[in-house]
């Protein structure tokens, strides 16, 4: 590694050891492989930064392999939001591979295991295969079948490929242990029969090799040195190993395949088949809606391809499963986000304020910066008039020492602009304030270096003039589900914790600066939070989502 001294992950271990105990480095090579049925959520970010971050650690390169070996889930759409995702993320891939294209190998080992008896074609249903095969305390039965000759497996598996038979007749099973203690090795499926159209292939195939048949295979044809999976893989490293042991050849590279811990996030799920549900059922508004854990959604929503680097190193590798609350993916993009994002004023809650001895018709415009932690962002210009809009729970008739925002009789600052002071405010019939009536110290203009624009007062407002604002809409979105951990109740389906609360749209209004914003432009609004432009935005309707909060308001709110 580049820094030897650095301290190592688990993984990290297993690929220096095979260094010491002889493997060339120029050998090393890794792999992302998705299946694309569905778009990649925040676990597949881990493993895209692990592998690719291997590959960088290692000088190696690394393969962005399509396991698409079932048609009737895969499409090309979800084949180009993966691309687009780990490109987004920052990463390259060496080659773009697809399992379908080691069909024709993959369908030449399985004939070469036919004629050596080490696979056959069983014509049962699955649910005889299935009662055959024992449990983990009784050993399993062999199939009827599995004794037939190389000859008329040979003859129905050519049969099965050429489409003559339906979907189920029949299936090719390697002949290995019915009693093994690790029921994935009872005589495991290979191939089953599917007519139904590829994304790449089209209708080439009615056969369809098995996962476990095609992972190893497609490692060794790859010549990937390391092969890493998540924890629920452990028990098929044994069959991974079978069936390398049927073709590899000595003088070639052999994949090894080791295991890490998936991560679970709070609040959330991230099994395709639920966000699947999500999606169909119309509690979201797609794979991207910002709700979803999906890596376009937290895109949309204004996350960056750092902040969830970040995140994924920050919450690591481990051998034991967890849940990660999802508040510390919160942190990561607030720290990122606190770097980087333009500060501009925009008010969600508005009430009216006007400056009573503030000329009608004057309007001014306030040098404002852009980001008081980066100089080379520079400064931008604020238009200020008689009318404002500021946040309405700035502002109360009374209030104790403790209240530092406006109040009867009490002083704060405008942001960037002057010191006013509340004189009165005027009520509807139900009591609610519609206007603040203030005036201003035209001496207390901030920077202008005057005595009184250097006074003191605790509180300082945002605020936009009225007359220069921009209505948009606001997205606001909160946890897609109330419970921590939504699908882990045995008596109770995910879709009961929805919370029907996860989205409220407002209307709310923005300095002109941010007229010319594009799509996933990102912003602090201040002292609200970060919010970015989402792709729905037109030139007539601006539309903001928010990113996250200045804090951790939910950790309060648990709290209570």
């Amino acid at each position: 590694m580049s820094d030897v001294s650095k301290s190592l992950n688990f993984i990290e271990h297993i690929i220096e050891d095979d260094l010491a105990a002889g493997l060339s480095k120029d050998k090393l090579r890794f792999r992302f492989p998705p299946e694309p049925n569905g778009y990649l959520h925040i676990g597949h970010a881990s493993s895209i930064c692990l592998n690719f971050g291997l590959g960088l650690s290692y000088d190696a390169p690394v393969n962005l392999r399509f396991d698409d070996t079932n048609p009737a889930k895969e499409e090309q759409e979800y084949v180009d939001a993966i691309k687009k995702d780990v490109a987004w993320l920052g990463f390259k891939w060496d080659q773009e591979v697809y399992a379908s294209d080691y069909f024709q190998q993959l369908y030449d080992w399985a004939v070469q295991l036919i004629k050596e008896g080490k696979a056959y074609v069983d014509s049962q249903s699955a649910d005889l295969i299935a009662e055959q095969k024992g449990t983990p305390t009784e050993v399993g039965s062999n199939s009827p079948f599995r004794d037939r000759s190389v000859d008329e497996n040979l003859a129905l598996f050519s049969d099965m490929k050429a489409g003559k038979f339906t979907e189920g007749e029949h299936v090719l099973r390697a002949k290995i242990d019915m009693t093994s203690s690790n029921m994935l090795m009872r005589d495991p499926i290979i191939y089953r029969i599917l007519h139904k159209a590829h994304h790449r292939t089209n209708t080439d195939w009615c056969i369809y090799p098995m996962y476990d048949w095609t992972h190893g295979e497609s490692d060794y044809l790859e010549q990937v040195s390391h092969s890493f999976c998540t924890l629920e893989f452990a028990m098929h490293r044994e069959l991974y190993d079978w069936f390398l042991d049927q073709v590899v050849d000595e003088n070639k590279v052999r994949p090894k395949q080791r295991e890490f811990a998936r991560r679970n996030f709070s609040h959330t799920v991230v099994s395709k088949r639920k966000l699947l549900k999500l999606v169909e059922e119309g509690i979201v508004t797609g794979w991207d809606d910002p709700r979803m854990p999906t890596i376009s959604g937290l895109r949309r929503k204004g996350y960056t391809p750092a902040s969830l680097r970040n995140f994924a190193n920050t919450i690591g590798i481990a051998k034991r499963e967890n849940v990660v609350d999802v508040s510390l993916l919160e942190f990561s993009i607030r720290e990122d986000l606190n770097k980087i994002a333009p500060r501009v004023m925009a008010v969600l809650n508005p009430v009216k304020l006007v400056i009573t001895n503030y000329e009608e018709g004057k309007e001014e415009w306030l040098e404002a910066e852009n980001n008081p932690g980066d100089e080379a962002a520079g400064n931008r210009l604020v238009p200020f008039s008689r009318e404002l809009y500021i946040e309405q729970e700035d502002f109360k008739e009374e209030a104790n020492k403790k209240f530092f925002r406006l109040k009867l009789g009490g002083e704060v600052r405008l942001k960037n602009g002057y010191i006013i002071k509340a004189e009165s405010c005027t009520k509807d019939t139900d009591g609610n304030i519609t206007e603040i009536q203030c005036t201003y110290d035209p001496k207390s203009k901030s920077g202008s270096g005057t005595e009184e624009s250097l006074r003191k007062v605790k509180g300082t407002l945002h605020w936009v003039s009225i007359q220069h604002a921009v209505a948009s809409e606001v997205r606001l979105y909160d946890r897609l589900f109330t419970d921590e951990t939504p699908d882990q109740h045995k008596d109770k389906d995910f879709m009961e914790f929805v919370n029907p609360d996860s989205l409220t749209i407002i209307t709310g209004y923005v300095e002109p600066s941010l007229k010319s914003a594009k799509s996933e432009d990102i912003f602090q609004f201040q002292r609200l939070g970060y919010f970015n432009i989402d792709k729905d935005s037109t030139e007539e309707k601006l539309i903001f989502n928010k990113t996250v909060g200045l804090r951790d308001t939910w950790a309060k709110i648990q709290e209570k």
